[in-house]
């Protein structure tokens, strides 16, 4: 489990920092608006995109902790030997869903951007790599899940 564990790590850190940027972000565009009178022209686009990414990230990482949103109430009706088949099915419905949309998509999106050389209007950073963190956080709930589904079965 240390590889799990090294991952958690890294992307709650990596969380941090984004969550940290955008609330510097946001003050500084408050700062330049209120206090200079002339706002800044990169921080509302700048604060899109990091919300963009705690969001996706921040899905991947509650999906590693589990704690993801449920709704529980029929599973609590069935014993535990069902209960424990329909929790693999919902890991496995998850993993392809990560596969086929947020993976494969995602892969899809990022080399459209990145060949039609799409810039970001204020920021001029590639598109590419906003897009970037969809498959990446697909990669993770994946590894997550099957991670999962490896220690349900123990």
């Amino acid at each position: 489990m240390g590889a799990k564990k090294t991952i958690d790590s890294v992307l709650g850190g990596a969380l941090i920092i984004i969550m940290s940027a955008m609330v510097l972000n946001v003050l500084w565009q408050v700062f330049t608006r209120f206090v200079m009178g002339t706002p800044s022209s990169f921080t509302d686009e700048l604060a899109r995109y990091l919300m963009i990414w705690a969001g996706i990230l921040g899905a991947a990482y509650v999906a590693g902790k589990d704690m993801h949103v449920a709704i529980d109430v029929l599973p609590q009706k069935f014993n535990k030997s069902t209960q424990k088949r329909l929790s693999t099915t919902v890991k496995v419905a998850v993993i392809l869903f990560a596969l086929s949309v947020m993976v494969i998509g995602g892969i899809r999106l990022v080399y459209i951007t990145f060949v039609l050389e799409q810039l970001s209007p204020a920021l001029q950073i590639p598109l590419a790599y906003v897009y970037l963190v969809i498959p990446i956080s697909g990669l993770l709930i994946v590894y997550y899940k099957i991670t999962d589904i490896i220690n349900q079965s123990e």
